[in-house]
């Protein structure tokens, strides 16, 4: 089995202890480096190229919303999970703007810090349940008016229909099923998709799915 290489950026070394256990736990998880601020997050991950950085958003020298930015343009096949004790929607808009795959609140349980480090690094979209009700809420259901966009016009009605279901938070075999299609096929359509809309990962899809109002709670 290929372990996946985790690298743990937290300003408080009894949080990097406690999370190095939980990771390391795991046959399928080892934790690679350990980085107490934004900048030696960043060195980090150009020398040790992991799979996924679990980042605190408040850190010393360079915050972590700025470090995960930084790192998803020089390491974009390295995933970011947001596991932080502020839960401000502020934050968790802005990871996810920067490119992050995911936003977390440090009150999460061990078990439920294993599923959304193992769901990014499927390529899926992990949110704690109570700040992604809060987004919905703010920037889908009309408190923030939808922004229009060209891009979208470049865009096929079956890319649209799977544009929004990746907005949804889908995978692709979650997709393939809803509309009875090939996986393959999806990945084809999404790729597509990040090309006409030139961004650069379904994370920032989804961002664009909230921003131009494509996304409806219970759409």
């Amino acid at each position: 089995m290929t372990e996946a290489g985790v690298l743990i950026c937290d300003p408080q070394e009894l949080m990097r202890v406690g999370l190095r256990g939980v990771v390391d736990s795991q046959a399928d998880l080892t934790v690679i480096g350990e980085a107490a601020d934004g900048e030696a997050a960043v060195a980090q991950a150009l020398t040790l190229c992991p799979d996924l950085v679990l980042m605190e958003a408040r850190l010393p020298r360079l915050d972590g919303i700025s470090a995960t930015a930084r790192l998803r343009a020089e390491l974009p096949e390295t995933h970011v999970l947001i596991l932080t004790s502020c839960d401000r929607d502020e934050y968790a808009y802005a990871a996810l703007r920067a490119g992050a795959s995911g936003f977390l609140v440090k009150n999460t349980s061990a078990a439920e810090m294993l599923v959304a480090l193992r769901g990014v690094l499927r390529g899926d979209t992990m949110i704690a349940p109570s700040v992604a009700r809060r987004l919905i809420d703010r920037y889908v259901t009309g408190a923030v008016a939808p922004l229009a966009d060209t891009r979208l016009d470049t865009l096929t009605d079956r890319e649209r229909e799977v544009l929004c279901l990746v907005g949804r938070g889908l995978n692709n075999v979650e997709i393939a099923e809803k509309l009875f299609l090939g996986e393959t096929t999806i990945k084809t359509h999404v790729a597509r998709i990040l090309a006409k809309l030139h961004i650069r990962d379904r994370i920032q899809a989804v961002v664009l799915a909230y921003e131009c109002g494509l996304v409806r709670p219970g759409g």
